[in-house]
């Protein structure tokens, strides 16, 4: 079973895509769109401060009718992050990322930030994982 550093080091964008605090929300928008993702791990030098994802954009701004030109992320980011460590398994990430109702989890070694996992990726993971004990349960079978 692979660990959640494993899947980070899987993915397409391996680095750790961030924001600062004090930036508009546009530009967490236009780095959201640029890299095809949901959400950013919002940095204060090298402490992780905060989480701002669609989900934020969407309660925090649109709904109440911030401007995303005027609107900083601290304003509206999620400062409680719930964060997994690289040594965890998938499999725990994503009951974390499912009990909590979250759709994004930061890996930690240590107090260093390794990268973000989507439910999407855990799922990917999951169904992988799957599908492989059913290939090797068949080679047994056929034994």
């Amino acid at each position: 079973m692979k660990t959640a550093a494993q899947l980070i080091a899987d993915k397409k964008h391996k680095e750790v895509i961030s924001i600062t605090p004090n930036r508009p929300v546009i530009d967490a928008l236009i780095i959201l769109a640029e890299y095809k993702i949901g959400a950013l791990i919002v940095m204060d030098k090298e402490k992780m401060v905060g989480i701002f994802s669609e989900r934020d954009y969407a309660r925090e701004v649109v709904l109440k009718g911030k401007s995303s030109k005027v609107t900083t992320i601290e304003e509206v980011m999620t400062k409680k992050v719930l964060v997994a460590n690289g040594k965890d398994t998938f499999e725990k990430a994503m009951t974390m990322m499912t009990e909590n109702h979250i759709r994004h989890l930061p890996i930690m070694d240590g107090q260093k930030i390794i990268g973000m996992l989507s439910l999407g990726d855990v799922a990917k993971e999951m169904i992988a994982y799957q599908r492989n004990i059913i290939k090797e349960l068949e080679g047994y079978v056929k034994q």
